[in-house]
């Protein structure tokens, strides 16, 4: 009798257990919103950044200015799975030492790698045995008015402090002192603080939408992020394999989004390029370089990172709807390429042209994605028959929407070139937006 009622209080027991077990799941899955589950996804790729840097103060009219250390903190987030990490380039200017503490709760110093004053973004590298978790990147090229966003940062240094507001609008410019302009950029309400800078600026589906980076001073609700978009064209230039270890592989492109996938559609292939050699052709969709997946122009440059011009790479891709594998090859990137196609561009078009930022052509144009600046126009030339003058933006020629040195060396030395003229360009001149047509020959 005895046994029988122990077993019937074990039974009883267990019985209860069970049930406030799971009533405990059912009302952690009720406070489970989209938002929280949006920040659970993100979070271990947010990164703090901490340091301290040496700023001049000056005490009176007419007295000389005196160092004063003051700290710094700002956030960061990991792109990639060895240690980068993008973040605002002032949260890490004039830092003596980086020190970044990972959600896990390591801390670990990390060096500039790259950065971009215009936009304001940098890219930092820690150094880690394991791989790391990276954000989950989304787009900004869809966003609307008043859709749902999250912000976490290391808000007045209170790690991981996240924010909820709304897009409050899209494409506004802020200048945020005499040096410093930001262009295009998302308004929302969500708090965000000193120290979100570099931060995410989240999706509810816990997609990188944009990276904080301004506050307006005196204003509530009011807070500003870079497009990830914008973003992920920079970032991918920072963390090139010609800017980083000067290797070239000579192929540009477009991230082309359907309803669930993102494709990376080549644009151009450089002649005699190790693109061209293996056999890329512009209209192919690469799907995979060496195992890593490709979604944006920054995933070919991860790919191909730390790789040898040795060294056999194997590249997927997508033609005509049929896949096919082929071998890759890198080779060393040389200075001498933009010289050599300015040349033939000042032979054959009568102009030189030197790269511009997207920052720089997005404030005259917020349509265009970058450019070419005329250094010079020679007399007489086809460009000045055209009216193309000193200082004018090329951010358009033959097919190609936005224009690089990639594309008018594809375009110039074109086997059938001359059957593509006259060359129909666009140019930017003040706030306007001109155009005509080019023919090509030498003058």
């Amino acid at each position: 009798m005895v046994r029988s009622l122990t077993v019937l209080r074990l039974f009883l027991c267990g019985y209860f257990a069970v049930i406030l077990w799971s009533d405990l799941c059912e009302a952690s899955v009720r406070h489970e919103s989209a938002t929280v589950r949006a920040v659970k996804a993100a979070r271990p790729s947010v990164v703090n950044i901490h340091g301290h840097k040496t700023v001049r103060q000056s005490r009176e009219r007419g007295v000389e200015e005196e160092p004063r250390r003051v700290n710094g903190m700002g956030t960061g987030v990991i792109i990639d799975e060895r240690g980068y990490i993008v973040t605002n380039h002032h949260v890490v200017e004039g830092v003596h030492q980086i020190r970044v503490t990972l959600a896990s709760g390591r801390i670990t110093t990390a060096r500039l790698i790259a950065h971009d004053l215009e936009t304001d973004l940098a890219v930092i590298k820690i150094r880690s045995d394991t791989d790391l978790p990276t954000i989950n990147i989304g787009t900004s090229s869809d966003l609307l008015p008043g859709e749902t966003v999250i912000a976490v940062g290391n808000a007045y240094g209170y790690e991981h402090t996240v924010t909820q507001g709304i897009v409050s609008a899209l494409h506004r410019s802020v200048q945020v002192s005499d040096s410093q302009v930001y262009d295009d950029l998302i308004q929302t309400d969500a708090s965000i603080n000193p120290g979100n800078s570099g931060g995410p600026l989240l999706n509810v589906d816990g997609e990188m939408i944009g990276i904080n980076v301004a506050v307006r001073v005196g204003a509530q609700g009011i807070g500003f992020a870079l497009p990830v978009d914008q973003v992920m064209v920079v970032t991918s230039g920072l963390m090139s394999i010609a800017n980083l270890e000067n290797h070239w592989h000579g192929l540009t492109g477009k991230v082309q989004a359907g309803n669930t996938v993102k494709k990376f559609e080549v644009d151009s292939v450089a002649n005699n390029s190790p693109g061209q050699k293996a056999g890329i052709l512009t209209g192919d969709v690469i799907t995979e370089v060496a195992g890593i997946p490709i979604e944006r122009a920054l995933d070919l440059e991860r790919s191909l990172l730390g790789r040898s011009p040795k060294e056999h790479i194997k590249v997927k891709i997508i033609r005509n709807k049929k896949p096919l594998t082929l071998q890759f090859a890198l080779s060393q990137h040389s200075s001498k390429r933009e010289p050599v196609t300015n040349d033939r561009a000042w032979q054959l078009l009568g102009m030189r042209l030197m790269r511009v930022s997207e920052a720089k052509v997005q404030r005259t144009n917020p349509r265009y994605r970058g450019g070419l600046k005329v250094v010079s126009v020679r007399p007489s030339s086809h460009a000045a028959q055209q009216g193309i003058r000193r200082g004018d933006v090329l951010v358009g020629m033959h097919i190609w929407e936005t224009i690089s040195l990639e594309n008018v060396s594809y375009i110039i030395n074109r086997k059938d070139l001359k059957d593509l003229q006259p060359l129909k360009f666009y140019v930017l001149r003040d706030d306007e937006t001109l155009y005509g047509h080019l023919p090509v020959s030498p003058r």
